[in-house]
């Protein structure tokens, strides 16, 4: 009896002094509705315990997070704040102001047979983006894949779901809760976003699978003399390609390289162009004479013959686009992390791993390098003022070994298109319409950036 009560009184004993170790145990066992047990007390306080040092671990991250926070600011201090727009959204609202050959000439074809159709009462009037943004994506297409989309001419599950991308990306960028990837992939955006990538990624998932097998069942040497006489296209280059070791790339890393131009390149090229057009537009006496330049290099010529070297014969078209292209960069902004500190002529430090948000817009806007910078001269880009400027004065396609990737073609995609185009078609501005800037992913006009297209009749 008497060793019974020692083992009763060593287990209540235990029992009191397990549940004075945390105060709330005994209020958990009650609001649980469970049994004071020794085990479940001993269970409920190794919880508590990990719930405590979980939560000091949150607040030491907190902390830290706070102080490298203070400390960045101190050293951005220095550094002189625009004025803000908004009480949420900070200077954001500032970033703008208010006010390969034979691909290209095949995928132009079906956009100006379309106008002329459009123009054969006499003029037309069309939003630039919408319709060049389709022939930029069918000529990537071709190029990226040799797949014919006729995305101009009917629709398309892969180009519907690469339109909705971007807009879901420039959507998620505006609403705060979505920078979340636990929100917002629960979110309707989020489904539809899953939805869309599916789409893209089962598209070129297919197309790379089918390529590989075909090159795997060909050998490389045969398969490169099955396409002779015949374009090499994006997807051939990357599956021929290997690293020092002979390694080549994965499904994943040629989805990824293709996804990658894909969604970098049409909409960018087409902002760029529809831009140049309203350049042009705006400055007759700029459009007559990339005419006459076009038309000179032409002389004997029948269109089908323009080809590579003529690209390199059209100087002042040059000009033109690269006027446009600092006066509405497609690509505003870019983001770059420093590496290191970066000590800045004046004395000021950016401090390492910080994020730099780098403005290409007020970049070519700046007045000390660009004078009178709001008005279009393509005179700037004439060689000999042209070499008088910093190197990085002008970075529509951003600088270094990050730039971007795709910019000798979007550049001679650009060179194509523009002068087919002002072969075939005076371009005149709508006068009832106001072009005011948007920020988005890439530059566009609000409403959409409305021309009018008269047929020439010598092309007719």
């Amino acid at each position: 009896m008497l060793l019974l009560s020692h083992f009763r009184y060593q287990g209540s004993w235990r029992h009191a002094s397990a549940g004075r170790m945390f105060p709330f145990v005994d209020q958990m066992l009650d609001f649980l509705h469970l049994e004071r047990t020794l085990i479940r007390i001993y269970v409920v306080s190794a919880l508590l315990l990990l719930a405590i040092l979980l939560l000091f671990y949150v607040l030491q991250r907190v902390v830290i997070f706070m102080q490298r926070y203070a400390t960045n600011v101190k050293h951005l201090r220095c550094f002189p704040e625009p004025p803000r727009r908004n009480w949420l959204l900070g200077h954001l609202g500032m970033l703008l102001l208010p006010k390969k050959m034979s691909c290209s000439m095949a995928f132009s074809s079906h956009g100006w047979a379309k106008w002329h159709k459009a123009a054969s009462g006499g003029t037309v009037c069309l939003d630039m983006f919408e319709h060049i943004s389709l022939m930029t994506l069918d000529s990537l297409l071709r190029c990226t894949f040799s797949y014919s989309s006729d995305c101009q001419e009917k629709p398309s599950e892969y180009i519907s779901a690469i339109y909705e991308l971007s807009a879901l990306v420039m959507k998620r960028e505006l609403f705060l809760p979505h920078h979340f990837d636990l929100i917002y992939r629960f979110s309707a955006d989020g489904r539809r976003f899953q939805k869309a990538c599916t789409i893209v990624h089962d598209f070129t998932g297919g197309v790379v699978q089918q390529r590989r097998e075909a090159l795997t069942k060909l050998g490389a040497d045969a398969w490169l003399k099955s396409k002779k006489g015949k374009t090499t296209d994006f997807i051939d280059i990357l599956l021929l390609s290997k690293d020092a070791d002979g390694n080549g790339l994965s499904d994943e890393d040629l989805r990824a390289e293709v996804d990658t131009f894909m969604f970098e390149g049409h909409d960018t090229t087409a902002s760029g162009l529809s831009w140049i057009l309203y350049n042009l537009a705006q400055h007759p006496e700029y459009q007559q004479k990339c005419r006459e330049e076009i038309k000179e290099l032409m002389t004997g010529k029948e269109v089908e013959e323009f080809d590579w070297d003529d690209l390199s014969q059209l100087p002042f078209t040059t000009m033109c686009i690269k006027e446009s292209l600092r006066l509405h960069p497609p690509v505003t902004t870019i983001t770059r992390c420093c590496t290191e500190d970066l000590k800045l002529p004046d004395g000021k430090v950016i401090p390492k791993g910080i994020t730099c948000l780098i403005s290409i817009y007020g970049t070519h806007h700046n007045p000390t390098i660009w004078p009178e910078p709001e008005v279009y001269n393509p005179y700037r880009f004439d060689p000999e003022n042209y070499q008088q400027r910093s190197s990085h004065a002008f970075v529509p396609f951003s600088a270094g070994p990050r730039n971007c990737i795709g910019q000798n073609f979007a550049m001679a995609e650009m060179k194509v298109v523009l002068a087919l185009t002002l072969l075939r078609f005076l371009v005149k501005p709508d006068e009832t319409k106001t072009v005011r800037r948007k920020p988005e992913l890439i530059l566009r006009a609000e409403g959409g950036l409305w021309l009018i297209l008269e047929a020439l009749e010598s092309t007719q």
